[in-house]
């Protein structure tokens, strides 16, 4: 291999490990898990879109969580299953992994955000029912969804230009599927304490900070739940957040195994099966948390399906 990489003009991705018999039910297995992600999050955003019962600032969010569950799904896993299908190491281009981190890692810091308001509207919802329609009105839910956007685009500028600013000497082979941040770090020569500290502390800042909101309005929620008196009643407050618990502990749980950490170029087997966990799995999953327990949504669902069938037929 060559003996300088920091003019290079590719990285080779490792991929998964074994033989091409096990290549073949990961890609068949990752599929399914994509395309069932791709379909299910289309159906929210549809759904959401089309008919009026849902248009509300808790389905306005979840419209939204789809459209950022498809794209940072749609940033790595492609790739990823190109990569099972060819034999050997997957070449990218410098471009296009610079593309592909600050990608991934400015749609999941709009997620978090995101979920971190989803929960304060579910806060409001539950412990301020009669101010909930002035407060979450369609101006400030707006302005939540813009704001989580643009703050997730520009808080990761710094981030991914630093990394790539550092010398890339003692090999271009990535032990990852896709640009990992660590496993880019572990290739510099440069030394990249500093740097990793910083992103140390960014990382706190966005996924504690978005955290805080979230266990603070839970706290409040589950106060407010056990003060009411029937347990009808019990039953339909909780259920307007037991969809959106699941899903904070899950994104959260896997975000602070990969990035909350001062050194970052550690573990990269455990590193590859977490970003399964949040490029394949919770994408998966988030559908189906968000609606089967929904009856509304599926109500609505339903009717949309039958107007689909009735225009088909005509």
């Amino acid at each position: 291999m060559l003996k300088n990489y920091s003019s290079a003009i590719d990285f080779y991705l490792l991929g998964f490990y074994g033989s091409k018999e096990r290549h073949n039910v990961l890609f068949a297995v990752f599929l399914f898990l994509y395309s069932v992600t791709l379909v299910g999050n289309i159906v929210i955003i549809v759904t959401v879109c089309v008919d009026k019962r849902l248009q509300s600032p808790m389905y306005f969010f979840l419209g939204h969580l789809s459209v950022l569950e498809i794209l940072i799904t749609s940033v790595a896993v492609p790739l990823m299953l190109w990569g099972l299908l060819l034999p050997g190491m997957q070449a990218i281009s410098l471009t296009a992994c610079a593309a592909q981190l600050y990608l991934y890692l400015s749609l999941g810091t709009s997620e978090l955000v995101l979920l971190g308001m989803m929960a304060v509207d579910r806060y409001v919802a539950v412990c301020n029912p009669l101010r909930y329609n002035i407060i979450m009105n369609s101006h400030t839910c707006i302005w939540v969804v813009i704001m989580s956007w643009v703050f997730g685009f520009l808080f990761q500028i710094w981030p991914v230009y630093a990394t790539f600013q550092l010398t890339f000497c003692k090999s271009n082979v990535l032990d990852h599927f896709y640009c990992d941040r660590g496993q880019l770090l572990r290739l510099s020569c440069d030394d990249s304490l500093f740097t990793e500290f910083i992103l140390f502390l960014m990382a706190i800042f966005i996924i504690v900070g978005s955290l805080v909101p979230t266990i603070v309005s839970y706290t409040y929620i589950i106060s407010t739940i056990l003060k009411i008196p029937s347990a009808s009643g019990r039953r339909k407050a909780f259920s307007t957040c037991a969809s959106h618990s699941p899903v904070v502990v899950i994104g959260y749980g896997t975000c602070l195994f990969l990035y909350v950490k001062p050194k970052q170029t550690q573990a990269a087997e455990y590193n590859r099966v977490a970003s399964v966990m949040v490029l394949v799995v919770t994408p998966f999953l988030n559908p189906f948390i968000f609606t089967l327990r929904n009856d509304k949504f599926i109500e609505a669902f339903r009717d949309v399906m039958k107007r689909c069938c009735h225009l088909l037929k005509g």
